[in-house]
């Protein structure tokens, strides 16, 4: 009876433990040109560390430049009409390096957006959990790392978002999201930013995946001449992946297009990689021939003494 209540407890610790494992998930960041984020080039930039959303967030702000977007600056100078987060609830980091995609519309939009852009950069590793959704982890971080404050009334919001607050302008239809941008290119003297949470708009109808979604706001922004720059990111549902038995793949360094020159350049881990694995193979083959020799060596067996040549 005692082995089985502590077979219970130890079921139930485990089932906590799972429960509160945090879900991997991608975050890509792309513009269509380089509006004067960074002084170099950033394309296709991948950091494959493990970060939380804030982090997120912080790298967003500090190597992304959105801190001149987002954050409140007597300084700031508007370069970019309308900023974009895009939050999914499908995408997972291991379902980056799948042939068959769960939605190819939005890893088709996300793979042409993240080669074809001027200014790139991809998070393959985002640790999220249902403690608190998304959007807020993120908005949150962006107040914690403005160091001149954030600026909220420029910020609007799908109707499917559970921000909360007074005086939130939400969007109910992408014709909403149009009408924004078409009035704000050019007279706002700040950067709108939209955020477009999980499943786009309560009433849609027909429903649409996150890909027709994500390539239709993408359309759009296109159409009009838009300066703009959107961050994905996923806070995926459903099975949960333990992080330690993540593979470390490097899918998103690998050359995409045999077309395109420059995507199978090499970063400096893999440079790394590369030479230690060169000089342990080369020092297996070098012992390989040591020990050989010396076999080869302790094999020859010479007589301890000649017998005298015979007298003729």
């Amino acid at each position: 009876m005692a082995a089985a209540w502590v077979l219970l407890a130890v079921m139930l610790v485990a089932a906590q433990m799972a429960s509160a494992a945090p879900v991997m998930a991608p975050a890509f960041l792309w513009a269509p040109k380089n509006y004067g984020f960074r002084s170099n080039e950033a394309k296709e930039v991948v950091h494959y560390q493990t970060i939380s959303p804030k982090s997120l967030a912080k790298s967003v702000l500090q190597e992304g430049g959105w801190s001149n977007l987002v954050c409140s600056r007597e300084d700031a100078h508007k370069n970019v009409d309308v900023a974009v987060v895009f939050l999914g609830s499908k995408l997972q980091s291991s379902d980056i390096s799948k042939d068959k995609q769960v939605d190819p519309a939005l890893a088709d939009t996300l793979k042409l957006s993240f080669t074809s852009s001027e200014f790139s950069m991809a998070f393959p590793y985002v640790a999220t959990s249902d403690d608190e959704k998304l959007e807020n982890s993120l908005l949150s971080g962006f107040a914690e790392n403005c160091n001149s404050g954030f600026e909220g009334k420029h910020i609007t919001y799908t109707d499917t978002c559970t921000v909360s607050g007074q005086d939130l302008k939400k969007h109910r239809s992408m014709d909403s999201i149009h009408d924004l941008v078409m009035s704000r290119m050019g007279n706002s003297p700040q950067t709108d930013l939209i955020v477009f949470c999980s499943g786009g708009f309560e009433d849609l109808d027909p429903a649409k995946s996150e890909g027709e979604l994500l390539s239709e706001l993408v359309a759009m922004l296109k159409k009009f001449g838009a300066k703009y720059t959107i961050l994905y990111a996923s806070q995926p549902t459903g099975l949960l992946e333990n992080p330690s038995n993540l593979p470390l793949g490097r899918y998103l360094a690998e050359k995409i297009n045999t077309t395109k020159a420059g995507l199978s350049k090499c970063d400096g881990e893999c440079l790394v990689i590369s030479t230690l694995l060169e000089g342990t193979f080369v020092g297996i083959v070098l012992l390989i021939i040591l020990i050989s020799g010396l076999m080869c060596m302790m094999g020859i067996d010479t007589p301890s003494r000649f017998e005298a040549p015979q007298e003729s």
